[in-house]
């Protein structure tokens, strides 16, 4: 390499380092050492070795890149400025700023060339499996021995925190169990954490745990040194039947005289004078911001060039694969623009036999397997629950190592990963992803829930055994607050059917559903299946609450309820009526839903003169309170629940028709008074 070449590497990463402590200085606020550590990889990488268009971030043949390590985003905002992608000069030195596509954290849609919301140490690197994942199994649905239209690498930087969340074990487990390829993460092993030094917590052998999850292990023992990055990255690439980790020695906050190798260095700006310090060091004007010199510019404008060029190589490849396989070819912009054949619609189940009782378990089960046949990306599977969630796909194989085209994905006892697996694979495009466990294991997964309801992505839910209604298990099986604080979380859909029909709405609405994931809570115990003749249509889950069975006059009661307790609110109604009362039953499946519709429509279904108003659902009743106000009562569980027959529990909790019944009454006494 000459010594000009030499040159401006060197200046390009002493660029990519001074933009980001300049940006977190200004800040006040941010995460300066990992970045100046990590600054030769993101050079290295977004330079040399991956295939991208900064002029089209979404290709879709990209090399995808991951910061699981999302403190260090100026790193990220710093080479993306770089590179060419819309990242200003002035968006770096709005960096954390209200209104600028420069957060704390990287966030997807928010910031040209970010492909995933990071930041909760681990989620990241999780969801760079499930990419791998959707990669794997799109590949194999399309590409031809001769044509190849999905063929990229997915890389990312994980750093100590990263690999200490219990998230990354199983999802560095599942990657080497499944052979993941093309898969390659470099470690930023500084041997530091805020606390201090991590042999004070942290003393793994981190190359033999890879190993003995079947990962490639490499190591760059200077990561200043180009030669040993370029030989590090050659040999990612020449193992392709594995995952791999690069372990990368590297000092925090390095350049910075007195920072450098301390903890300090990385949750705090460096300080003014420190900052000059630094750029002293690095051999950078010490007087001047957010400099970038000309021939730094100059050097990356080639990226641009580069990526444009290696996108119109693919489109004609595309081309081609259009004219070769024209049925391929159509099928493949339809999954990735998710414009489906509604012809799967026609071939959901229905469910008439009124005599039957079906848990909606299992009528998920039979809608999935419908639906799967002619929705060629609808894949997942559970934490090994198939038989329990019924979200085994009959029709299909298993995803493995010796066959990608199987839809369905065995995840193991592994909640926390699926889930930030199921992002990943949303993420990627085209992929319709399912994850299934029991409802109580919900909270295992609720930090990759509330990044895909934050994301916005396309994730369906499939939680089981959905109350105390499961019986003998006892308390710690049996959901109390999980619908509530699921409820609580911004963009995700919460559905709780009513019955098999209402279930097969549900998956409608779920499939169809943009914005958000939607959680799917279902029962393991039987239900009748409503008689869509006698009572209201099961369509009306589209509006998130209807009225299932109204009086002939004006109600005295608005009995509401969702999911198995619907059933036993329309067995309380008879004896009402036949008291002499007057009830509005109202299937309420989704908050969420109902919130979404007119004004008008809300008070068509709640009469703000009808005061007598009772909710009955088996859990907390945190938040039904707003819809049955001032002068209503809640029928719920304000404790844990117990092992026991589930009649004895339906008893004990006050879920029979006697105790809506005693409900009802007391609140319209107290209503007359």
């Amino acid at each position: 390499m000459s010594d000009t070449r030499i040159d401006i590497e060197k200046l390009s990463i002493n660029t990519i380092r001074t933009l980001a402590i300049d940006a977190v200085q200004k800040a006040n606020s941010g995460h300066p050492g990992m970045p100046l550590g990590m600054a030769p990889i993101a050079y290295a990488l977004y330079y040399k070795t991956m295939k991208h268009n900064p002029a089209n971030p979404n290709w879709i043949n990209r090399d995808r890149f991951v910061l699981s390590a999302g403190h260090g985003s100026m790193l990220l905002y710093s080479i993306l400025h770089l590179s060419g992608y819309k990242v200003s000069l002035d968006d770096l030195k709005n960096f954390r700023q209200w209104n600028s596509i420069t957060p704390g954290h990287p966030e997807l849609g928010h910031t040209a060339g970010v492909e995933t919301t990071t930041g909760p140490l681990g989620q990241g690197f999780a969801t760079a499996v499930g990419m791998a994942i959707a990669r794997d199994y799109l590949a194999a649905l399309f590409n031809k021995d001769d044509i190849k239209i999905i063929d990229h690498i997915i890389v990312g930087i994980c750093s100590d925190g990263d690999l200490m969340e219990g998230v990354s074990h199983e999802a560095a487990s599942l990657a080497g169990h499944l052979k993941l390829g093309k898969l390659v993460f470099f470690y930023d092993d500084n041997k530091i954490t805020i606390d201090g030094k991590t042999d004070i917590t942290y003393s793994d052998d981190v190359a033999k745990r890879f190993e003995a999850y079947g990962w490639q292990v490499l190591s760059i023992l200077d990561v200043n040194d180009s030669d040993q990055v370029e030989r590090a990255i050659k040999l990612c690439r020449s193992i392709c039947d594995k995952p791999t980790l690069v372990i990368t020695k590297t000092h925090i906050g390095f350049g910075s005289p007195n920072k450098q190798d301390k903890s300090s260095s990385h949750g705090a700006p460096l300080g003014e004078e420190e900052v000059k310090l630094t750029k002293r060091n690095l051999g950078m004007p010490e007087d001047k911001t957010f400099y970038v010199p000309d021939e730094v510019y100059s050097h990356f404008k080639g990226i641009l060039e580069c990526g444009q060029e290696v996108e119109d190589l693919w489109n004609k490849t595309l081309d081609e694969y259009k004219i070769k396989y024209p049925r391929d070819y159509v099928l493949f912009e339809s999954v990735m623009n998710y414009n489906f054949d509604k012809e799967w619609l026609n071939h959901l189940p229905k469910f008439e036999d009124y005599t039957e009782k079906i848990a909606t378990r299992v009528a998920s089960g039979k809608v999935l397997n419908a639906a799967a046949i002619d929705i060629p990306t609808l894949i997942g599977g559970s934490a090994d629950l198939n038989e329990s969630n019924m979200t085994h796909i009959k029709s299909s194989t298993s995803f493995s190592s010796e066959d990608r085209k199987g839809k369905n994905i065995h995840f193991g006892i592994r909640e926390h990963a699926m889930g930030s697996i199921l992002n990943g694979m949303a993420i990627y495009g085209g992929i319709i992803p399912f994850g299934a466990t029991f409802l109580i294991f919900s909270d295992y997964m609720r930090p990759a829930i509330r990044l895909a309801a934050l994301m916005k992505q396309k994730v369906i839910y499939i939680f089981t055994h959905d109350s105390i209604g499961l019986g003998e298990d006892g308390p710690t099986h049996q959901p109390i607050e999980q619908i509530a604080s699921l409820r609580a979380i911004p963009n995700l859909t919460v559905i709780r059917p009513a019955d098999a029909n209402e279930t097969v709405e549900a998956w409608k609405y779920a499939i169809n559903h943009k914005g958000g994931p939607v959680a799917l809570i279902l029962t393991r115990q039987k239900l009748s299946i409503l008689d869509q003749n006698k009572f209201g249509s099961a369509k009306g889950l589209h509006l998130g609450a209807y009225i299932l069975k109204d009086s002939n006059k004006k109600p005295d009661i608005l009995l509401i309820a969702t999911g198995s307790e619907v059933s036993l609110s329309l067995k309380a109604t008879e004896l009402l009526e036949a008291e002499g009362n007057s009830v509005r039953v109202i299937s309420f499946p989704s908050w969420e839903i109902f919130e979404q519709q007119s004004d008008e429509y809300k008070k068509q279904i709640f009469p703000s003169d009808i005061k007598v108003r009772i909710s009955v659902e088996m859990g907390i009743g945190m938040g039904w309170q707003k819809f049955v106000g001032d002068y209503g009562e809640t029928i719920s569980i304000e404790t844990f629940g117990a092992s026991a027959p589930d009649s004895i529990l339906y008893e004990k909790y006050g879920f029979t028709v006697e105790n809506v019944i005693k409900n009802c009454n007391r609140v319209l006494n107290k209503n007359k008074l």
